[in-house]
């Protein structure tokens, strides 16, 4: 096929969806399909080295998952490659598999297949099953580790697994958990799931029924995968390959895309709780004894024993010295992570330990480097046991240890990357490392965590996807601030060849409402007289038909305002809390399609991914400017480097962030194009203050409408 015919292909399947469905095209929908064809084709003829990136803003209404559907599946087989839909929330990845894909099927002449991949933490490990309701067939010695012992069950639990067992036997369950009939609690299905590390593999002796390699056989004979951003990021950091094809193989589409800086943050950051590490370390000597015990002192396993159990012994010592010294020397400087908590947190200004510390590191990262290096190695031995490709470990004794000292080895790798991040120290306006202590109180005593996080995406993103895939593209309604996609390449680093867009909204925002800062609108840092305000104004739209969704930047003030609204008024109101998102959002559908009034307090989660079109909302009412103090160790490290640096850290970091987030709010007012209503901000800085023109002009062109204060 030349890519003419695949225009051709690619307008005829749009002009039938659209028929089909008896839609009418949108102009930002057509713009997005003409677009990422072009970039993706032109790259293709270019030949460029760096990854062919294309990032487009694409408000709610746009159709933006029917443009790039369309538009990438035929261009990703024209060009041999597997496209990877990658999205940020289960709610859009149901919405995908449940909803459009098959709807893109059934209204064109499309022909592709697809699959929803998932970890194996979604999936039965049929062997972890077997175990618990056979713990006769297990190595004793296995129970001294806590994951791998036999407890007795009560019967209803019993009976559970017992009907898991008999439903996957007769092919009633495939064994994922989301095709259970009922939800599962998490204490049930854990000890009947695995993860990489304590999965076996091929090597097990129940690979052939493996529900997840079972799923997984797919994922190479699809033209569709439909992941979300952990999974693909986690198999990014693991080099790519292990869960999805490999990177240069796939086109990348991350949907929600604004999620994906913080998301490659997660993923690399890194923490060890010293006194849990002690006992670990205490546990393994004896555990590792008694494998030598199975095999034999003269097996390899024996060989290492001394070795392993001189680095254990070392790391253990260090860590008694060390533990206490952090605590005399820190805990008194950290703050309490909450009113009630018994964690409180020192962060380590601009990230820079001090030389005692560093100097802790620089002892313990090659012992727990060399420690993991021999668990590795007994692993290894193991594997060529389950191979039976060794005389001194049987194939059943192996198999069932294999997991076990997989788990170990990845502890010990864990401990080897903590360390690390603490003996590195970052030249002078390099982007530094956050680094930072949690001291947490138990009866026992004090526990101290250790932890490191990069403070920027850009680097990670740069090694693990922008070199190593052969296109991505971005999207969301929230990518830009301004119009401007600055703090998107601040965050993310993407290439200088990235292709960036707006699309047209196909929603008339001059008619569909306004933007209202009322007269009860003050400045919130008078917190009682703005909490009155608030209940003052509330008052008032109640009175008016219509769903309200009230949106704070706190639970406290939340929860202050409601307690001091009338009975009336509380009764009219769902507050985020022991009810569920979804359950939140029946109720208040109920009373909105019987007539009543209804209001929603939410805190964070309600300002993105939920609909309430129509009547269900017709009033967004932001109480405060969502601006967050830099308390979180990584945003506070990442100020101080960006104020180090000349910069100014309230307009660098805090304006474009609180910009994306109330544009994340005020997107929840106009879900269709017969939506009408109103955003009320009820923080008067939005006009008074010259930041305000920012967050302004990056919200939807609304008519803004300033009443004179009360």
């Amino acid at each position: 096929m030349d890519t003419d015919l695949l225009k051709s292909e690619i307008q005829q399947a749009y002009r039938d969806f659209l028929a089909r469905k008896k839609l009418k095209p949108r102009v930002g929908q057509r713009l997005m399909i003409a677009e990422l064809v072009r970039n993706l084709l032109n790259y293709k003829v270019a030949e460029e080295e760096a990854c062919q990136v294309t990032v487009i803003e694409a408000g709610t209404g746009t159709g933006k998952t029917m443009a790039y559907l369309l538009a990438l599946l035929p261009t990703a087989r024209f060009l041999d490659k597997t496209l990877v839909v990658a999205t940020a929330t289960v709610a859009l990845q149901d919405q995908l598999i449940n909803k459009d894909i098959p709807d893109l099927l059934a209204n064109t002449d499309l022909d592709f297949s697809y699959t929803l991949v998932k970890g194996r933490r979604r999936y039965l490990c049929t062997q972890k099953l077997h175990n618990l309701l056979h713990p006769q067939q297990q190595d004793e010695t296995l129970a001294l580790w806590e994951e791998y012992r036999v407890t007795t069950l009560g019967q209803d639990d019993l009976k559970r697994y017992q009907a898991l067992e008999r439903d996957f036997s007769r092919g009633d369950w495939n064994g994922d958990r989301d095709a259970l009939a009922e939800q599962m609690a998490d204490y049930i299905w854990f000890p009947i799931t695995n993860d990489h590390r304590g999965c076996t593999g091929r090597s097990c002796t129940f690979f052939s029924d493996c529900p997840f390699y079972q799923a997984r056989d797919s994922v190479h004979r699809v033209d569709l995968i439909v992941a979300n951003h952990d999974l693909v990021l986690a198999d990014l950091a693991m080099g790519g390959g292990a869960l999805i094809p490999n990177p240069d193989s796939v086109i990348f589409m991350f949907d929600e895309g604004h999620h994906l800086p913080d998301k490659a943050l997660g993923h690399f950051a890194t923490s060890v709780q010293l006194q849990s590490s002690a006992d670990w370390l205490r546990e393994l000597v004896p555990t590792v004894g008694k494998l030598v015990d199975l095999a034999g002192t003269g097996s390899l396993v024996g060989t290492l024993f001394d070795q392993l159990k001189s680095l254990s012994e070392a790391l253990t010592a260090n860590l008694a010295t060390l533990a206490p010294t952090l605590v005399n020397d820190y805990s008194a400087l950290a703050q309490a992570t909450g009113p009630k908590s018994d964690r409180s947190l020192y962060r380590f200004p601009e990230g820079r330990v001090e030389d005692d510390i560093r100097s802790y590191a620089q002892t313990m990262q090659p012992l727990a480097s060399e420690l993991a290096t021999t668990l590795q190695i007994i692993g290894d031995w193991l594997q060529e046991g389950v191979d039976q490709r060794r005389p001194d470990i049987g194939r059943q004794e192996a198999e069932s240890w294999l997991p076990v000292m997989a788990n170990q080895a990845a502890r010990a790798e864990a401990m080897t990357v903590l360390w690390k991040t603490f003996t590195e120290q970052e030249a002078s306006g390099d982007v530094p490392l956050a680094r930072w202590l949690v001291f947490i109180r138990q009866q026992q005593g004090i526990d101290v965590e250790m932890a490191a996080s990069p403070v920027l995406a850009r680097r990670l993103l740069n090694e693990h996807l922008w070199r190593s895939a052969f296109a991505v593209v971005i999207t969301s309604a929230t990518l830009s601030v301004a119009q401007s996609f600055e703090r998107f390449k601040f965050r993310t680093g993407v290439p200088d060849n990235t292709k960036f867009s707006i699309l047209p909204s196909p929603f008339d925002y001059a008619q569909a409402g306004v933007i209202r800062v009322p007269k009860w609108a003050c400045d919130p840092r008078d917190e009682d007289r703005h909490n009155q305000q608030i209940i003052y104004c509330l008052q008032e739209l109640l009175e008016a038909p219509g769903g309200i969704l009230v949106l704070f930047n706190s639970r406290r003030q939340m929860e202050a305002v409601y307690d001091s609204m009338d009975q009336d008024s509380q009764a009219k109101t769902l507050a985020q809390g022991p009810l569920g998102k979804a359950e939140i959002v029946r109720r208040h559908q109920a009373r909105i399609d019987a007539g009543e009034s209804s209001m929603i307090f939410g805190l964070a989660s309600f300002a993105e991914g939920v609909d309430l079109p129509g009547n269900y909302c017709t009033r967004v009412v932001i109480v405060r400017l969502p601006f967050t103090v830099p308390e979180d160790p990584v945003d506070a490290t990442l100020a101080e480097w960006v104020k180090a640096n000349s910069g100014d850290p309230f307009l660098a970091i805090s304006v474009p962030d609180a910009a994306i987030k109330l544009k994340q709010a005020v997107g929840r007012l106009i879900r269709g194009e017969q939506d009408r209503g109103e955003v009320i901000i009820l923080d008067r800085r939005v006009v008074e203050r010259r930041y305000g023109r920012v967050l302004l002009n990056s919200l939807p062109p609304f008519p803004l409408q300033v009443e004179p204060p009360k």
